[in-house]
């Protein structure tokens, strides 16, 4: 008993939970990197092309793009307006994916390390805690839909607990039956967030098998029982906005399908740092609009059957399961919805958040660490069912979720590609006072860009959590936050990096290989730097990796 007491005492002493220092850290001092951080060494780097087409096909299998589709239609769109802008956004959002995915695969780093070249050292934690915070939103959002499917599974086998009496209030956005049956998902899905990047691919190609074939099932049966050319059916509706309207509300919906995986276009190099080669990962140009479209249309079809069905705009698929009499059907298609959830979740979300609290504290915190503490915060403290209380407030959401991301993609587009020619110095980006310090850790030019992209779509947004609050012309710009903020700091970024660049971060060629040598320069400016501890435990400055596990 007593060594028990004293194994509890030492978990509450920091020491307690500071990761083993790896041979292949790559920067001065275990402070800045763990082995989650550094480079993936090329025996990891299992990724092929099929892997992302089930990747792909896996995350476009996902409640949310059902949701958002359906949810065009509650707003007043028909399936004429909804689906082009649901293909037009992800077109966008692949190109920019790949355009960033490609850096991951090139130089095999996550994004809060790859951050550091565009945003500055120190400056870079801005993007990085936002897009935590957007995952963890992300992660609640998709477990709350997780929680749904589960309710009707166990109606399906039990229907009395149709029947739960609710013991909270009308205003908490949730009964006692959704919070029991939240409970019981997050537990089923906190295990599976245990597992590797490298081994969760296999999670995506089983979902990948199974959840399309169940979508496309329940598209049939939407064209059975309501036939697609009858009175009432997908092709004989049509919307009742037009003008201004229409064509402001088209530019929503797509800022909504931008928005959907925009975080994903922003972090990609999170996965794409796994790849084979970087062509293994160019499939997404051609997978990632086709999949989303046809899941899109999916979602349109079956919410348009709803309609005349049940008279109503299902736009969640779950409540309309719910509508259903056969209970076997409904069972197993609340299960495909399940894993839907499952694997976008610990994808998109899960992985992407241990990701990015990894870097705050790498120390302490790896991903798995990091996970868990999105499944608490993001899973309980954010409150999902709140944000899906609407379709509208589901859509406001994902405007919302676009103010920083569009600004955050074009940066890192702009200064690989356009400012410094894909010519960049990986060992750099994990030393605070190597050449992408900037000026006090902060790029001048990054800030510069982000001020002026924000502040245009800031009274949209908050004219959309109250709109109480009359903004004006201010609604319409939020209405392409995305597009407008991707472009306004794509050209601010560009302008001032070429008028004022910063030499310090030029180079003839790019430093990918941490064998390779340093230039007097930086060994001096690096040395210096350092404690002598630091300088005893990192040779060369601390830009040391494990020669077996050598960055090509």
């Amino acid at each position: 008993m007593s060594s028990l007491v004293q194994r509890a005492r030492n978990l509450t002493k920091p020491s307690a939970w500071v990761l083993e220092p790896e041979p292949s850290t790559f920067a001065p001092g275990s402070t800045w990197s763990n082995k989650d951080m550094d480079p993936v060494p090329p025996h990891k780097r299992t990724w092929s092309t099929w892997n992302y087409i089930a990747y792909w096909i896996s995350d476009a299998t996902n409640v949310a793009v059902w949701e958002l589709a359906s949810s065009m239609l509650a707003i007043g769109l028909s399936w004429r307006q909804a689906l082009p802008a649901i293909a037009v956004g992800h077109i966008i959002i692949s190109i920019v994916m790949v355009l960033n995915g490609t850096i991951g695969a090139r130089l095999h780093i996550p994004f809060p390390v790859l951050n550091r070249s565009s945003f500055g050292f120190w400056f870079s934690y801005f993007s990085v805690i936002s897009r935590v915070v957007l995952s963890m939103f992300w992660f609640g959002i998709q477990t709350y839909t997780g929680s749904e499917a589960v309710t009707q599974m166990i109606k399906a086998i039990w229907p009395s607990y149709g029947h739960l009496p609710n013991h909270l209030s009308p205003g908490a956005n949730i009964t006692t039956q959704g919070m029991v049956s939240y409970f019981i998902y997050w537990l089923i899905q906190f295990p599976l967030m245990m597992v590797s990047p490298q081994r969760i691919r296999w999670l995506f190609v089983a979902k990948a098998a199974i959840v399309p074939a169940a979508w496309i099932a329940m598209l049939i049966w939407a064209f059975v029982k309501v036939p697609a050319g009858s009175a009432g059916g997908l092709l004989s509706q049509h919307t009742e906005l037009s003008g201004s309207s229409l064509a402001w509300a088209w530019l929503s919906a797509l800022n909504s399908a931008l928005g959907i995986y925009s975080t994903l276009a922003v972090n990609i190099p999170d996965f794409t740092r796994y790849a084979k080669d970087e062509r293994a990962q160019y499939v997404q140009l051609i997978i990632i609009p086709v999949a989303f479209t046809l899941v899109g249309f999916i979602g349109l079809g079956v919410t348009s059957a709803g309609i005349l069905l049940y008279g109503q705009v299902l736009w969640d698929p779950l409540l309309l399961i719910n509508q259903w009499d056969n209970r076997a059907a409904a069972f197993f298609a609340s299960c495909t919805f399940m894993l839907a959830t499952l694997g976008t979740n610990i994808s998109a979300n899960s992985l992407s958040a241990g990701n990015d609290i990894s870097v705050l504290f790498p120390k302490y915190l790896n991903i798995r660490r990091g996970q868990v503490i999105c499944a608490f915060v993001g899973g309980w403290v954010l409150c999902p069912w709140e944000i899906l209380a609407s379709a509208t407030g589901f859509l406001s959401f994902m405007n919302g979720y676009t103010v920083f991301l569009g600004p955050f993609a074009g940066i890192m587009v702009t200064d690989y590609w356009l400012v410094h020619h894909c010519k960049v110095d990986v060992p750099a980006m994990y030393n605070p006072h190597g050449r992408y310090r900037y000026i006090g850790g902060f790029n001048w030019r990054a800030v510069l860009a982000i001020l002026v992209s924000v502040p245009p779509n800031l009274p949209g947004l908050i004219s959309s959590i109250n709109t109480k609050i009359k903004v004006g012309g201010g609604v319409y710009l939020f209405d392409i936050a995305w597009l407008l903020g991707f472009t306004l700091a794509s050209v601010v970024y560009y302008v001032s990096s070429t008028l004022f660049p910063a030499r310090e971060t030029y180079m003839d060629e790019a430093k990918i290989d941490v064998d390779e040598s340093l230039s007097a320069e930086d060994e001096k400016s690096m040395q210096g730097q350092f404690s002598d501890a630091e300088k005893a435990e990192k040779p060369l400055g601390g830009v040391v990796m494990a020669s077996a596990h050598p960055v090509h």
